[in-house]
């Protein structure tokens, strides 16, 4: 019927792209490779983390996570089901949580300051000792300008 159908010489691709874009297009960048805990399924990774930095971090969530669903719930327990105690009790509760999330971090804080200020002692050589000394008895410079 139509030359065009039979010979293929007026369709245009549509689905392709043609020589020039592909050449214009760049290349695709792979995305990099993440460790994580659970590469193994057996939480392998989390060896390299400080015991007691994952402690506090595992404790903290919790609490947080506590505190978070106890502040939300109990004003709604208490306007939608008009149970007052209910209420007033789990959002103590969850400002109890809140507290002791933030008791977690200043505890793990002041550990990790004290470790950092027992390794600096550890570490001091004479010489610089002796400079520490020297810079307690130095007079300190009045900032104050004499009239």
């Amino acid at each position: 019927m139509f030359s065009l159908d039979e010979d293929d010489e007026g369709e245009i691709s549509v689905g392709e792209s043609s020589d020039a874009e592909r050449e214009m297009t760049p290349d695709i960048p792979e995305a990099p490779s993440v460790k994580t805990f659970d590469d193994g399924g057996d939480f392998e990774g989390a060896s390299d983390v400080d015991s007691g930095t994952l402690r506090a971090f595992v404790v903290a969530v919790i609490y947080a996570n506590a505190a978070v669903l106890l502040v939300a719930l109990g004003p709604m327990v208490w306007f939608f089901e008009g149970w007052s105690r209910i209420g007033a009790g789990l959002f103590v509760g969850g400002l109890l949580a809140s507290v002791r999330t933030y008791q977690t971090y200043r505890a793990w804080e002041r550990s990790r300051d004290d470790a950092d200020e027992s390794d600096s002692k550890d570490g001091e050589s004479g010489a610089s000792t002796a400079d520490a000394e020297a810079d307690e008895n130095d007079p300190v410079p009045d900032s104050t300008p004499e009239a």
